[in-house]
């Protein structure tokens, strides 16, 4: 018979998407299977009806057998088959899809086939790997068998041919290997057995093979030196019913645990299961896990985020960034839709409103399970937090702050008077009836902070303190500037809305000390103040602007040509007795009332974690006052 060619456009497209199209050639053999499924479906909905038809469910399978000596992969399944139109309108015209048609033949008819296939194009992956296609099939109601062929866009024959049974089967001429390809690993029975696992282990037939094993000959197990023979065995490759389409209740949490361990490798069991089915506008099935610790690579780069995407029960990808927001980049699990609007291959999703639905319901699904675990389950809680605690933080300053509403109620950092972690609204419930404010210290842990004279008033008045130990944690408090309508002030903050018992200083003395000081300083600090915070130290250091001490440690590391810099306020305890002494030398002698101020402002850029500029100056100093 003549060799036909493909349609319009069809060269062209053939070439795309060999080379283009699909990422990696393994996808091939989930596409073929993926249409074999359809064809089954096709059939057993068929046969619903059709008693003449002799099969039920559990006749249909999709089978595999690769011969490595003649480097033939086939493909079979007793599905409905094809006759000469649909070879000419399905595989002679690319892009155009019989499981498309049938399914807008169904939409209307309640049952439960779904069909994967929609736009025709997964039949030509195999292109990829094969230099030759040959398809022998039989369609139900027909009684002529046809074979297709193709090597490619030079076009394809049709004819007339011999086949026992409905369905069809697709046979593959496997490529040569190359210097950079290697297509001998398709003919091998485990890596087959392997992609049938990674990409379709969920197809609802079965997908069986004749597996080649090994096994001691039954004359010789006694025998010191016991001899092996070979032996086939048809294996059935799929588990066909995947964890999340059985009902909950006939699921046991070690089983969920299980499945989590072994899917994403995890050594820990979860510290929650979040299982969720949804039909409707959407309809989709998902299976979520809240890990119990920090992945090794969590916080790096090669860390990746999302959750696996199924198309009735075949893998569309490993990880689906859109399906998790940022702040909740930890959850793992599964997803699994038939309502996804593929595009010309299964790798490349539109991002249309189903996923951004199904985004949005599995958002709202993971915020509850962690708002009940923190009023239930709060130790539980606490270890979450203790692990993904930052994330949490970095979603609330993301985006400008746009998620922090959502976020606020999860938060938690280390109280001063409880010794542990609290929540904001624990925090305001407690508060006394004359506070005004949310108060935070910053530290590099809690003993630094417990040790700053900044916090001494807040002390003394019994007020309770947020330790923020994170790099993140100021940038958080400052994107949240308020929670139940009571702003944040940082224990550095030159007011803090109290009034000090102690009894003010001559204010002539003092501002003549405060304008000596600055003098003498002069541009290492933007201004020398009176502190109304310090009750037992001598000097302290406050920042003035938007930019804290915390802020410019953080950005000096991540980028110490940044030049940040918070602007410097000391401030002084003016009844202390080493300002005192100061105040006096500065009527008796000049140069050591300078060499005191000079070390008080040292001092207070220690307390603050700031480097000393010249620490050896700094030293000599010291010595020459002792």
């Amino acid at each position: 018979m003549a060799k036909k060619q493909f349609k319009s456009e069809s060269k062209r497209l053939l070439d795309l998407m060999i080379n283009s199209i699909y990422t990696h050639k393994e996808i091939f053999l989930r596409e073929l299977i993926s249409n074999a499924s359809d064809a089954i479906d096709k059939l057993c909905f068929i046969a619903l009806t059709d008693d003449k038809l002799g099969m039920t469910r559990s006749d249909f399978k999709i089978e595999l057998h690769a011969d490595k000596d003649s480097r033939i992969l086939t493909i079979e399944d007793n599905g409905i088959g094809m006759d000469r139109d649909d070879l000419e309108n399905n595989l002679g015209t690319i892009a155009s899809s019989g499981s498309y048609k049938f399914k807008q033949e169904m939409e209307e008819k309640p049952d439960d086939i779904d069909i994967i296939g929609q736009f025709g194009v997964g039949f030509y992956s195999a292109f990829m790997v094969a230099k030759k296609i040959t398809v022998i099939t039989k369609k139900y109601g027909c009684d002529t068998a046809y074979c297709w062929e193709s090597s490619g866009a030079d076009g394809y024959t049709i004819t007339e041919t011999e086949k026992d049974g409905l369905g069809t089967k697709i046979i593959l001429e496997i490529k040569d290997n190359t210097d950079e390809e290697n297509y001998d690993e398709f003919l091998e029975q485990y890596r087959l057995q392997g992609l049938v696992k990674r990409y379709s282990d969920y197809i609802r037939y079965p997908i069986v093979m004749d597996m080649t094993k090994s096994r001691v000959k039954e004359e010789t197990k006694d025998s010191e030196h016991p001899e092996y023979e070979d032996y086939t065995e048809r294996e059935t490759l799929n588990s066909m019913v995947p964890i999340w389409q059985r009902p909950k209740k006939d699921v046991t949490q070690d089983e969920y645990d299980k499945f989590y361990q072994e899917k994403f490798f995890a050594m820990e069991k979860p510290l929650r299961t979040i299982v969720t089915s949804v039909e409707g506008v959407v309809t989709y099935k998902a299976l979520l896990y809240i890990p119990t610790s920090t992945p090794y690579d969590y916080y790096t780069k090669e860390y990746k985020k999302g959750l696996q995407l199924y198309s009735s029960g075949v893998l569309i990808t490993d990880n689906c960034e859109e399906l998790v927001p940022e702040h909740f980049r930890f959850v793992k699990g599964i997803v699994d839709t038939a309502d996804l609007s593929l595009n010309i291959s299964r790798e490349m999703l539109q991002h249309d409103r189903h996923l951004l639905t199904i985004a949005k319901n599995l958002e709202k699904k993971v915020k509850n399970e962690l708002t009940s675990m923190l009023k239930n389950k709060r130790e539980d809680y606490e270890t979450f937090f203790k692990a993904f605690g930052r994330q949490l933080k970095y979603g609330c300053v993301a985006d400008y702050g746009m998620h922090k509403d959502e976020l606020v109620d999860l938060l938690m950092f280390y109280s001063s008077t409880e010794k542990k972690p609290v929540t904001l609204a624990e925090y305001v419930d407690r508060m006394k009836e004359e506070q005004k404010f949310i108060y935070f210290a910053t530290g590099e842990n809690a003993a630094a902070i417990d040790a700053l004279p900044q916090t001494e008033l807040l002390r003394s008045k019994g007020y309770e303190i947020l330790y923020c130990t994170e790099d993140v944690d100021e940038f958080t408090i400052q994107t949240l500037m308020s929670y139940k309508e009571k702003n944040f002030c940082s224990a550095m903050n030159d007011d803090l809305g109290i009034d000090s018992d102690e009894a003010p200083a001559d204010e002539k003395e003092s501002t003549a000390l405060l304008t000596f000081v600055k003098e003498t300083l002069g541009d290492k600090v933007a201004e020398v103040t009176a502190s109304k915070k310090l009750v037992s130290h001598p000097v302290c250091l406050t920042a003035k602007g938007g930019i804290s001490f915390e802020m410019e440690k953080y950005f000096n590391a991540v980028q110490p040509d940044s030049g940040m810099k918070a602007q410097r306020v000391l401030e002084l305890n003016m009844n202390h007795s080493a300002v005192k002494t100061m105040e006096s030398l500065v009527q008796t002698d000049i140069d050591k009332a300078k060499k005191y101020a000079e070390v008080l402002y040292c001092q207070a850029l220690l307390i603050a974690g700031l480097p000393l500029e010249n620490p050896s100056e700094y030293t000599d100093l010291v010595c020459s006052l002792m």
